[in-house]
């Protein structure tokens, strides 16, 4: 049997500027990496060196028959003190969206995927309510010289993890861990600033929507106590999805299931096949994201992130064909599904695990940092041209 996809339906990758640019030096990740006691197993460095690569890494991308790139802007190359913006880094990414265009790549542009320029950590981050002004300046500065060359628009990826892992976790900066307080306060001044670059970037150059991206899951409560899911739920998800609402789209990114009980948020289910990351694989997480993100956002979807970390790459593409069916039956229940992007386009610096997790379509040698297609890849690639899905 074989699954087709509308008419239209994007098809794309995704990645991020740090995980892939390289000496990205000027941020609060790279201060992380370096700090005396970090949690990351190692430092960016130079990355995928795709700050100097992309040519030939969307060339692969188009061979392959995609028709969308997501990728985000480096705020502390563009703005690298507080108001001193780099022409230099701005005329960067304008070739990078001509070099989409002239493959006929739809560019998805994100404007901040977790990173931020020292200074701005180094004035309270997150915290503090001017960042929210200063990110739209960046924002409003970007799009003026941007902004007729985007396709779509993110502003923020994942806000949820930015608060949750920064405040609560204590794996991504500033490393606070169980700071209720901070938490809070970080995702109403990450919910303000993506209101304030929503209406900056659908006010300057171009005619694309724009959308913020959230970090989802499948949830399930060990005692099926849909009460306390929607407990846990409402803070990590909801407060953004309605926050959301009236957008021109919302970016599902969902990897896996988040289980719950009297104790709390707990480990993976005894007997259920456990990824690298220590997540279970659990291929409808972004089925069931879909459905949630519907019905509270309210907005046309996107999977903006799906895939896993893996060195299997049979298991690999048995995770996308179970995802994709997935994402397939919510299109046929009529939800409005526009897309699907796949992470990452290359194996990189996946944060805190360093290089260790592997979520690439594409390997990359750390030696030499040569390419080379994966069987996932070139599996995925068919889907795409085809846009079917055989199951």
């Amino acid at each position: 049997m074989s699954i087709r996809f509308p008419d239209g339906f994007l098809w794309g990758t995704a990645t991020a500027a740090h995980q892939t640019e390289g000496g990205n030096w000027n941020n609060d990740w790279w201060a992380w990496e370096h700090a005396p006691n970090t949690p990351c197993v190692e430092p960016s460095g130079d990355a995928t060196d795709h700050f100097w690569r992309y040519p030939g890494d969307l060339d692969l991308l188009a061979e392959l028959g995609f028709k969308a790139y997501r990728f985000s802007l480096e705020w502390s190359r563009i703005e690298p003190e507080e108001g001193e913006f780099s022409t230099a880094a701005l005329d960067h990414y304008s070739r990078m969206l001509d070099a989409c265009l002239a493959r006929d790549l739809v560019p998805v542009v994100t404007f901040h995927h977790f990173t931020s320029p020292r200074w701005v950590a180094a004035d309270g981050g997150w915290t503090e309510a001017r960042t929210a002004e200063r990110f739209a300046r960046f924002c409003e500065r970007a799009v003026a010289r941007l902004g007729d060359r985007i396709g779509i628009g993110c502003t923020i990826n994942e806000p949820n993890v930015v608060s949750l892992i920064g405040w609560m976790i204590g794996a991504f900066p500033p490393g606070h861990q169980r700071d209720l307080e901070g938490y809070a306060r970080a995702n109403d001044v990450l919910l303000d600033a993506h209101r304030r670059s929503y209406d900056v970037l659908k006010a300057g150059p171009g005619d694309f929507p724009v959308g913020l991206t959230l970090s989802m899951s499948d949830w399930a409560d060990e005692d099926g106590d849909a009460t306390r899911i929607d407990e846990y739920r409402r803070v990590h998800e909801d407060f953004f999805l309605e926050g959301a609402r009236g957008d021109d789209y919302l970016g599902v990114q969902s990897y896996s299931r988040t289980r719950v009980g009297a104790e709390g948020v707990l480990g993976p289910e005894t007997g259920v096949e456990v990824l690298p990351m220590g997540y279970e694989y659990w291929p409808t997480a972004a089925e069931a994201s879909i459905r949630h993100a519907a019905e509270v956002a309210q907005t046309p979807l996107y999977v903006t992130e799906n895939g896993i970390g893996t060195d299997d790459d049979d298991q690999r593409i048995r995770y996308l064909r179970d995802s994709l069916a997935g994402v397939a039956r919510t299109i046929d229940e009529g939800y409005d599904v526009r897309g699907f992007f796949h992470w990452s386009l290359m194996d990189n610096f996946e944060w805190a695990f360093g290089y260790m997790m592997r979520f690439g379509l594409l390997a990359v040698d750390r030696e030499t940092q040569a390419r080379t297609v994966k069987p996932s890849g070139r599996w995925l690639s068919q889907v795409v041209t085809s846009n079917e899905l055989d199951t």
